[in-house]
């Protein structure tokens, strides 16, 4: 990876050039900058992404953003921010600019240019850094036209949306396999945006993406269920034509949901393992179908068993599978989340997921799954979206380009 005094990274523009410019001159004409973070995953990273042995350094170049195939490690942040009125489409490159060093540096294990903490930068930590737009950012005066079908999530029955946990013009995504060095990403990402964006919100959520011996496994949300099964494999053709957008000026992009969903855990553990499972149609112990075979192997909704199905007509499974979708799928990923909330009765605990779901077109991939889960799904009954956003995951970069540079430039 090329150090930033070298110059061709110095002809990007230096951050006190960028951010002074800005400071003195006025965001409208001063800035420009944009959200990014991440890069891509195409090339020198292996030819088929996916799980990284621990320790990893992962490439942020390439056609798309290696944070999104990228195997689940253990800590995920994400943070949402809203764009100052005065930033347009010349302070959104400038920002770009600036967040692709700080991308290159950090992923790398260096401090960002200027980091007053470089030493908080830890090498080899699987770090990747993912950047999204928001509606807000979209527009003839920031990011032009948003791709085909991304829109807004229409309302939900069993939605209780919250406002602090919802929206944003821009999102970036941290993770990696050490809490203090996504924390400490986070924060100069957040830091190098402000001149041109509030901070909205931040959640955080932690994941278990490998077994005992340090193997890849699917993981398990709160309720103990392993969660992801069903998601297509990152290098196959498949998990392509699921998430990345292939055409016209988005290419390389793809649109991502977040959903901060509030899970019960204490009337979920009143239920019997039987009740468990049959909500969802799949064994907790292993995650494979009640129809039997193992994780991967997909569920016969066909199966009986003394004359009912055996997975149910409201189960989870059944009612997200594709092929009651028109062969529509989603590649989702999710990260553990537990709060002190303060009550009237005094502090308690709130858990629950942060899933976020990719996809080529938001509307025709992910609502109509959506949907047809708020209509029929056992889980309603101890889970509710109490969070909710959308934004479209800028292309890659390669070396020597920046992030968002063919949307800006």
């Amino acid at each position: 990876m090329p150090d930033p005094s070298s110059p061709r990274i110095g002809r990007r523009i230096s951050r006190r050039g960028l951010l002074g410019y800005a400071g003195t001159t006025g965001l409208g004409a001063a800035a420009g900058a944009g959200l990014v973070v991440a890069a891509g995953g195409d090339s020198p990273a292996p030819a088929v992404p996916g799980p990284q042995a621990p320790g990893a350094t992962v490439s942020p170049w390439g056609a798309h953003q290696p944070g999104v195939a990228q195997h689940p490690p253990a800590v995920t942040e994400v943070v949402a921010l809203d764009l100052r009125d005065e930033v347009d489409r010349e302070a959104l490159g400038r920002l770009m600019r600036v967040w692709t060093g700080d991308v290159e540096a950090l992923t790398s294990g260096r401090g960002a240019p200027g980091d007053p903490a470089p030493w908080l930068s830890a090498p080899a930590a699987d770090l990747t850094i993912t950047v999204g737009v928001g509606p807000g950012a979209l527009g003839p005066e920031r990011f032009g036209q948003g791709p085909t079908g991304f829109a807004e999530i229409p309302p939900m029955t069993h939605d209780r949306l919250e406002e602090r946990w919802s929206g944003g013009d821009l999102c970036v995504t941290v993770a990696g396999r050490d809490g203090t060095t996504v924390a400490h990403a986070v924060r100069r990402m957040v830091a190098d945006a402000e001149p041109f964006a509030r901070l909205r919100w931040r959640q955080v959520g932690s994941w278990n993406g490998t077994d005992h011996e340090g193997r890849p496994q699917t993981g398990r949300n709160l309720f103990g269920q392993v969660d992801g099964s069903g998601n297509p494999r990152p290098g196959t053709e498949l998990f392509d034509s699921t998430v990345w957008i292939r055409e016209g000026r988005w290419a390389g992009a793809t649109t991502m949901v977040l959903r901060r969903i509030r899970m019960d855990l204490d009337t979920w553990d009143e239920l019997t393992r039987d009740e468990q499972e049959r909500s969802v149609g799949r064994r907790l112990t292993d995650g494979a179908p009640l129809t039997g075979g193992e994780e991967l192997d997909d569920l016969d909704l066909t199966a009986e068993s003394q004359g009912r199905l055996v997975v149910p007509r409201d189960a989870h499974s059944r009612r997200s599978h594709p092929s009651l979708h028109g062969g529509r799928r989603i590649f989702r990923k999710g990260a553990n989340y537990t709060r002190e909330v303060d009550t009237p009765r005094g502090a308690r605990v709130e858990s629950g997921l942060l899933f976020a779901s990719y996809q080529a077109d938001l509307s025709d991939q992910f609502v109509p799954l959506q949907r047809s889960l708020d209509e029929l799904d056992q889980l309603n009954e101890w889970t509710t979206a109490i969070g909710s956003a959308v934004f479209v995951v800028l292309p890659g970069f390669e070396d020597g380009s920046w992030l968002g540079e063919s949307l800006l430039a």
